[in-house]
């Protein structure tokens, strides 16, 4: 019995490649104290399977929703295969505990690193593809990524950036466009502050604070949606 078996069987896929299993968990850090170790890191895997999932997305969202625009796809596709996303997957299948990684990664936490556990998720999707084929990859990914996440998404909008989704609500129940006002700009040149405020009418929704304009008006709209919540 291998270390993997309780994996394939929760993702019910056994590879016929279990070499190529083990790739998808050798952490880069693990290789600078196992240099003569017989596999690289899973850094090619990842760079592959980045491209296979989104594919994946693309066909999905162009099957299960065309009444949406191409930039709405865009926005869907970023917001769903964002790290948060996939490490969230990669947790919920306990990927973490099959990491190969050094003795620092090991002290920092590295098997609940949001980062390295999002990239094992995606180079476990490229294993998938490489051992099976795109239509196992496919439902994989449907099944431990998609399901009750991207349709809730879309439902909700949730894809929309902050300012795109208060004026849609604004403008639903107050035919009214949200307005912008920028409170205070301090500092130099190279490192400004902006200080925005957005009202509705008179009231004041929310407030938000960064180093450009943009940013700080999009972070008053997502104050203001928290307050609305």
């Amino acid at each position: 019995m291998t270390q993997f078996d309780i994996l394939e069987k929760s993702l019910q896929i056994t590879f016929d490649n279990k070499t190529l299993l083990e790739n998808v968990f050798i952490h880069r850090s693990y290789l600078n104290e196992h240099k003569q170790y017989h596999l690289p890191s899973n850094e090619k895997l990842e760079f592959l399977g980045d491209s296979v999932l989104s594919l994946i997305t693309s066909i999905y969202l162009y099957k299960n929703f065309p009444e949406l625009q191409e930039g709405d796809y865009t926005d869907i596709k970023a917001a769903i295969v964002r790290t948060e996303s996939l490490a969230e997957a990669g947790a919920e299948l306990n990927l973490g505990q099959y990491l190969f990684l050094s003795k620092g990664e090991e002290k920092g936490k590295g098997r609940t690193n949001m980062n390295i556990v999002a990239d094992c998720f995606e180079a476990l999707v490229a294993a998938i593809f490489i051992d099976k084929d795109f239509d196992t990859a496919y439902a994989f990914v449907l099944k431990h990524l998609f399901m009750n996440k991207l349709e809730y998404i879309v439902e909700n909008k949730l894809y929309l950036s902050p300012k795109s989704r208060l004026q849609e609500i604004l403008q639903a129940k107050h035919k009214v466009l949200p307005v912008y006002k920028t409170v205070s700009e301090k500092g130099p040149e190279h490192n400004k502050e902006f200080r925005v405020s957005v009202y509705l009418k008179d009231k004041l929704l929310g407030e938000g604070t960064a180093s450009s304009k943009k940013h700080a008006e999009e972070q008053a709209a997502k104050n203001a949606l928290e307050k609305m919540a």
